[in-house]
């Protein structure tokens, strides 16, 4: 069956770092534009960024540009997401996404399948 897995998330001091993984359980989904999205308690879903099925164009919040890479791998299917100086206001559970278009995925369009998320907590 069609799975989103994501795994890395963790426990982890204001300023660090971590790496987030989404694996994908059919070889297909390297046609796919990828994307992660976050969502806080008590908070709408939020995007994060997006990355087009051939990796050339990649789309980021504003609220995380410069201290998150998002990137993949085709030939292995996996996507990552790269989180430098990390904030508190970065505490989220973390979803990964599939879809039409990674531009797209900034208005929430076009999107196929999701992952069941993983968890992120900044500390002070």
């Amino acid at each position: 069956q069609v799975q989103l897995v994501e795994s890395g998330g963790g426990l982890v001091q204001a300023g660090g770092s971590l790496r987030l993984s989404c694996a994908a359980s059919v070889r297909t989904f390297s046609r796919y534009a990828m994307g992660w999205f976050r969502q806080a308690p008590g908070k709408e879903r939020e995007f994060v960024a997006s990355i087009s099925w051939s990796g050339g164009s990649t789309y980021y919040a504003d609220s995380v540009k410069g201290r998150f890479t998002i990137s993949r791998d085709n030939a292995k299917n996996p996507v990552y997401l790269q989180m430098n100086s990390l904030k508190p206001e970065d505490t989220a559970v973390y979803y990964c996404a599939a879809g039409t278009t990674a531009q797209g995925m900034g208005d929430y369009a076009g999107i196929d399948y999701w992952g069941q998320g993983t968890q992120v907590t900044v500390s002070s």
